[in-house]
């Protein structure tokens, strides 16, 4: 593999300083030589001119945070990251390789299927930057277009490896834990990407939803597990009612019942607790046992 070899390349000012007097003299003597006449000074010059002009084309600028990969008839010279005027080889070749922190966000369509094999849509938003420009030029042939197939091929795998949904507590969904998922993402697409010298610094899930043709069927079964575990809370909370008030009227001797009235206080007071709607109280004017 071709790794990134950083050299500094030289120094822009003090080259154009050099080649704006080299140029002047080579004006100044082909000058001399058309007015003296004399063939081998203006040849001299001649070539002296081209020379100049030839080493000018070495003069290139890096801005902030870009690298230029320079090559030498196809062989990897070097990456200059130093920001500035440079000069280097006219013969160079110099690639331009941008590195600053970039993101995109994937289709926003991409349909896959859960571990459950349940279709849904899913879409994530990808932070990312270039640490190796070697890489990054010569190990692959599109980096730009690279990331975003890797990008998709890391979602389909994740959302295989994990179900949409689920009940039980100790397993991970793609709803119900987004920061485990999350890092799960950004692990998959670094490993993908790191023989293109990309670094994944964030990677999100965007989008997630039942495709369209299951969407209704699961919102149906998402309802009725919200109201399953709704009535459970409800049920647990009323029986500790319950309990609390049977044993309270029992500790402060406030009245004494036998195991089948119990059994009927118990039976209304759940229906109270538990009913949906406000129940209708039926008043009684003899004693409890009438």
């Amino acid at each position: 593999m071709i790794r990134e070899k950083e050299i500094k390349g030289v120094s822009g000012p003090g080259m154009l300083s050099v080649l704006i007097v080299a140029l002047l003299g080579s004006v100044t003597s082909v000058g001399l030589a058309i007015n003296s006449a004399n063939g081998w000074l203006g040849a001299a010059s001649a070539l002296g001119l081209l020379g100049v002009i030839v080493l000018m084309a070495g003069l290139f600028m890096v801005q902030p945070n870009e690298g230029r990969v320079l090559q030498l008839f196809g062989d990897y010279v070097g990456t200059v990251r130093s920001s500035g005027l440079k000069w280097a080889n006219p013969f160079y070749t110099k690639r331009h390789v941008s590195l600053k922190i970039r993101n995109f966000e994937t289709s926003s369509r991409l349909k896959v299927n859960d571990v459950d094999g349940n279709p849904i849509e899913m879409s994530a938003v990808v932070v990312w930057k270039v640490v190796d420009t070697a890489e990054a030029v010569f190990q692959v042939d599109n980096y730009d277009n690279f990331v975003k197939v890797s990008a998709e091929a890391a979602i389909r795998k994740l959302a295989q490896s994990y179900p949409y949904d689920t009940d039980e507590e100790s397993r991970l969904s793609l709803r119900g834990n987004p920061k485990e998922i999350a890092d799960h993402l950004k692990a998959e697409m670094q490993e993908r990407l790191t023989v293109a010298g990309v670094e994944v610094l964030d990677s999100r899930i965007s989008n997630l939803s039942y495709a369209p043709e299951i969407a209704q069927a699961m919102l149906r079964r998402q309802q009725a597990t919200a109201v399953i575990a709704a009535r459970q809370k409800i049920v647990e909370g009323s029986v500790g009612m319950v309990e609390m008030a049977l044993e309270r009227l029992s500790k402060q001797n406030i009245v004494r019942l036998d195991e089948d009235r119990k059994a009927a206080m118990v039976s209304n007071l759940l229906v109270v607790l538990c009913s949906e709607s406000a129940v209708q109280p039926v008043i009684n004017t003899g004693t409890i046992y009438q």
